[in-house]
């Protein structure tokens, strides 16, 4: 038996009294409500969301996509990264890049059907408004070039054509409205993701078309920094603070002083380091610090999307005038080929330097491997399927 005093008593209605006074709700003050976005003074944050996202997305996926296409060696441990290095995309391993990337995407789209609520006639003049359609196009570009279907939204599986499609409507409003608005840095960003797009398209023509008018010397990045561990360039943290991967067994070993694909060797003492797996550890310094910026698209490229498309149409001394422009830009010496298949593998091979550790390599691989112009993915998984995530959760992928 338990024997309650009057004391007791007192202290215990003293005690239930002062709780109910109290306010005893836990609130999170790090969320910010939906409807405090429903603002107009909210838009250029929701923007800076909108490009946060593809940054993470991009940053997350750079140090894998580089495994799956020969641009680095795995030297770490990982499972997943071993996986993609080894040419195999498991969809347990993909769960956090389609997350990522589809994140990215929907946050764009999504961000812009609010703007036009929120902004109603003001929508197209507002200066915010082109670069949100930017970054929609270059959510749906990424997705489109490393995932092997389109799916939208928890749809069914579709082309991956449909990206691209979605992309170049997206770049095309993005260039006329910064176009209207003066602002010559998206237009020509706008340009650039639209002549890439157009190219995967099959439209040649308007790539060519459109990458013209970009300056060779116009680069637009993808904005890391050091404020949070979430705005760090993960690519970095992989090969510059820890030593998962490395340069080490790929083409571009062969020259440290190439200035487009520039590493150094870890040494320990005076023996090269060893990354945990044993393979010896080459450091990108392309990226040196957890802030660097990553190109999503520049003016090199474009000279290369004109040298592709110049040799499509058999002009090979028009493919390497192109070509030799773009090495210019880098101080580079004049190349020479005067065969088609000589043509092409330059043409490859300077893709792969101007375009290196920026996530786009693996879908030149993969459609150059479909035209019969490169093996390297022989035997290899070509792109990224659905997560196992997205499967569980999709009932139009089961």
């Amino acid at each position: 038996m338990t024997i309650t005093t009057t004391a007791q008593r007192a202290a215990a209605i003293a005690c239930v009294a002062m709780l109910a006074a109290c306010d005893l709700k836990v609130s999170n003050p790090g969320p910010i409500a939906d409807d405090l976005l429903n603002n107009a003074t909210a838009v250029p944050a929701l923007v800076n969301g909108m490009s946060g996202d593809l940054s993470f997305a991009l940053g997350r996926y750079l140090n894998r996509g580089a495994l799956a296409s020969g641009e680095l060696s795995e030297a770490g441990l990982f499972i997943p990264e071993t996986h993609y290095f080894q040419g195999s995309f498991v969809p347990q391993d993909v769960n956090a890049d389609w997350g990522n990337m589809q994140t990215a995407r929907w946050t764009a789209e999504s961000g812009l059907r609010r703007m036009q609520t929120v902004l109603g006639t003001a929508f197209e003049s507002n200066v915010n408004t082109p670069r949100a359609y930017l970054y929609a196009g270059f959510a749906n570009r990424l997705l489109g070039e490393n995932v092997c279907s389109a799916v939208i939204d928890g749809g069914p599986a579709q082309s991956d054509s449909v990206y691209f499609q979605r992309a170049d409507s997206l770049f095309t409003r993005a260039y006329t409205l910064a176009t209207a608005l003066n602002n010559t840095n998206v237009a020509s960003a706008a340009l650039g993701g639209r002549a890439s797009v157009r190219a995967w398209l099959g439209n040649w023509t308007g790539a060519v078309a459109d990458a013209t008018l970009v300056p060779t010397a116009f680069v637009f990045n993808a904005i890391f920094s050091t404020n949070t561990t979430r705005e760090n360039l993960d690519l970095a943290n992989q090969t510059i603070t820890r030593s998962e991967s490395t340069v080490f067994g790929t083409v571009y070993a062969s020259n440290n002083k190439e200035p487009r694909a520039t590493w150094d060797t870890v040494k320990t003492g005076t023996a090269v380091t060893k990354g945990a797996n044993g393979t010896n550890v080459f450091r990108q310094t392309k990226y040196k610090t957890l802030a660097a910026p990553v190109a999503l698209t520049k003016g090199t490229e474009m000279l290369l999307l004109r040298a592709e498309a110049a040799l499509r149409g058999g002009d090979v001394a028009g493919t390497l005038s192109l070509i030799n422009t773009e090495r210019a830009t880098y101080a580079l010496a004049p190349l020479t080929a005067t065969t088609t298949d000589a043509a092409w593998s330059a043409l490859q091979s300077e893709r792969g330097y101007v375009l290196w550790l920026e996530g786009r390599r693996l879908w030149d691989l993969r459609r150059w491997f479909v035209a019969g112009t490169n093996t390297f993915l022989q035997g290899r998984d070509k792109c990224l399927p659905p997560s196992a995530d997205e499967a569980a959760s999709n009932p139009n992928l089961r």
